[in-house]
């Protein structure tokens, strides 16, 4: 199997699990949330095999899964999860913000870098717009769970958050071409 298919599963994969077994379960976030926690801490584990790291980012959503999860499970209340995508995407958008601040190089490119090769202005633009993204999913995860059904959060978590991603990704291409660097 290849690396990529293997980076796919790892994470789509635990996200995957949760929504199969949230519908067989009966829609039963108690149920869910154990496996997510698991095939979560699986995949960290698989990234380590592979790589022989951990990049921050599955840690980081895996600490907070299992962290998150385990509070909505103690105290039999779902809000802890529903806060959960809030929480990684403030925080994402908050060190791409501070970065700019406490580090000479935009933080995405510290990330990304070594995969996209882009001029210093390129990387300026780049991770203003992830971070007013990171911020803009934060405040539209509040929105729907304080507002919407717990299945219709479960829902806008797979179908809603995940291709606004994906689409704001692709979104970024032109910047990418525009500022491209020949380093």
């Amino acid at each position: 199997m290849n690396k990529s298919l293997i980076k796919f599963i790892t994470d789509f994969g635990p996200l995957l699990i949760f929504f199969i077994i949230y519908y067989n379960s009966g829609k039963n976030l108690k149920v869910a949330i154990p496996p997510l926690i698991i095939a979560t801490i699986v995949a960290v584990v698989i990234i380590w095999f592979l790589e022989k790291k951990i990049p921050y980012i599955p840690l980081l959503g895996g600490i907070l899964i299992s962290l998150f999860g385990g509070l909505t499970i103690y105290f039999n209340n779902p809000i802890f999860i529903y806060m959960k995508p809030t929480i990684i995407n403030i925080l994402f958008g908050m060190a791409l913000f501070f970065g700019k601040y406490f580090s000479s190089e935009p933080i995405l490119k510290k990330i990304l870098g070594k995969s996209i090769k882009l001029n210093d202005l390129g990387w300026q633009i780049l991770n203003i717009r992830w971070m007013y993204f990171f911020f803009f999913l934060a405040l539209i995860n509040e929105l729907v769970w304080r507002t919407q059904t717990e299945e219709f959060w479960v829902n806008f978590k797979v179908w809603g958050l995940l291709p606004l991603t994906f689409t704001f990704t692709i979104f970024q291409v032109n910047i990418i071409n525009k500022y491209r660097s020949d380093e």
